[in-house]
């Protein structure tokens, strides 16, 4: 039996643009029925979700629903809760020589048909929670899932057309020509999670087509170490955001960068934490997640050598395992300070004191996440004041990315645009402004 062709993007996008032109996903009651459809795939199928994250990064099935199933879970509540409020059209004073009979507004429009990439690291959160603001904001949704994921893509290619409309919403599974044949099509907005390297080509094919583009990208997040900090709580913090789904988190601690000093204090407290955690072989850790390919395996092992190992350091191509290791002594020359490690090596880097620390974050791209440890609110305030990163944290990494009123995005090459909670629908829609002076 011959198999059906399956659908070409160019007829995926006119099919879906012929639906948006109905008006058919523009009531706010066809938004929450998606979100609420939405949730019950993520309720009635965790397990099939948990199972395929376990196959594609060896996440236990704590970390899957904590990370993954139960973030978009949350967001999905969270945009139900104040959806209409956040669509509310808001009024605009009018200048006096329009007349006292003028009035004006602005309102949200959605953007029509619109694209969405997810990475391979969180391939169902970071999928989900964009689609959650985009089906909020009334639009037709294309996503494109990780193929580095395969069996996380596999089971939202099977699920998600079960649950929305498939009139205004589908899955394209495949790789590079796949994802290139996407982005030959005109959408109305292109939402993209990655490295800087793809988002670049993004970039380039959205502006065939001026399509507006966010680019949630990456980059090296340092961890600022006071001396004045309590270490064994930062270690311990340090340590558990770091080493989360292997070190694989956009937002992970890239480096510590503290004086000398505090670096040699934070040495035995490292590896206290780390057995903490996964206990004194983190490879029998249900907990501990494994490399997602070989080559990003070949990659990171080959970063080990970039200073002395403080702990960890073991490695398994088979298994694809690379402990939770903390290096000391690094050479900001290293290859381990070159580019984002997004694996699980944690290098500390010294410097004199907190100029230096300004400076030598200053003279990198901007992050996507600062984080701080400091009882100074003097040096709260001047790495505030004087660095710029997407996101900001004190005393704990990664947390800011759960907050659903915050914005969570890049600045420079760490990325452009933000979503999550009202800042995905400012993302997916278009706010529209409206004056109304009757006739006569």
């Amino acid at each position: 039996m011959n198999q059906p062709t399956p659908e070409q993007p160019a007829d995926i996008v006119a099919r879906l643009r012929a639906t948006f032109r109905t008006g058919r996903t523009k009531p706010v009651e066809w938004r929450t029925t998606q979100l609420r459809r939405l949730r019950e795939m993520l309720t009635e199928h965790g397990t099939d979700l948990a199972d395929a994250l376990h196959a594609d990064l060896g996440k236990s099935a704590t970390e899957a629903y904590r990370t993954e199933i139960d973030f978009v879970i949350r967001e999905i509540d969270h945009t139900l809760d104040h959806l209409e409020d956040w669509l509310r059209i808001e009024s605009a004073p009018v200048p006096a020589h329009l007349g006292a009979d003028a009035t004006a507004w602005t309102q949200y429009d959605p953007l029509g048909v619109v694209l969405v990439i997810a990475p391979w690291n969180y391939p169902a959160q970071l999928l989900l929670a964009p689609v959650v603001g985009a089906l909020a904001s009334g639009n037709a949704v294309v996503v494109k899932p990780s193929e580095m994921a395969p069996a996380t893509s596999a089971v939202l290619a099977r699920l998600m057309p079960a649950f929305l409309d498939t009139e205004a919403f589908a899955v394209v599974e495949g790789g590079i020509p796949e994802t290139t044949a996407l982005l030959a099509e005109r959408f109305d907005h292109i939402f993209y999670t990655g490295n800087g390297a793809v988002g670049r080509i993004v970039m380039r094919a959205a502006a065939e087509h001026l399509t507006p583009v966010t680019l949630e990208l990456g980059g090296k997040s340092p961890a600022f170490v006071d001396r004045d900090a309590d270490l064994s709580v930062v270690a311990d913090r340090l340590a558990r955001g770091k080493f989360l789904n292997a070190g694989q988190t956009c937002v992970a601690p890239d480096y510590v960068l503290t004086d000398p000093e505090t670096a040699a204090a934070l040495e035995p407290l490292f590896r206290k934490s780390v057995e903490a955690v996964y206990g004194s072989d983190a490879s029998a850790s249900g907990e501990y997640g494994r490399i997602v390919n070989e080559r990003h395996f070949d990659r990171l092992s080959g970063l080990l050598d970039s200073g002395r190992v403080v702990v960890g350091g073991a490695s398994d191509r088979t298994t694809k395992y690379i402990a939770p290791t903390v290096l000391a002594d690094v050479d900001p020359a290293s290859p381990v300070m070159q580019e984002e490690i997004f694996g699980p090596i944690l290098p500390i880097v010294t410097v004199p004191d907190l100029d230096r620390a300004i400076d030598f974050i200053n003279d990198r791209d901007k992050p996507l996440a600062l984080y701080v440890f400091t009882a100074s609110q003097d040096t709260r305030d001047r790495l505030a004041a004087e660095t710029s990163s997407g996101g900001l944290g004190y005393g704990l990494p990664l947390a800011h990315l759960t907050v659903s009123d915050l914005p969570f995005g890049g600045v420079g090459a760490s990325g452009m645009g933000n979503y999550h909670g009202r800042y995905s629908i400012e993302t997916f829609s278009h706010r529209k402004a409206v004056l109304d002076k009757p006739l006569g």
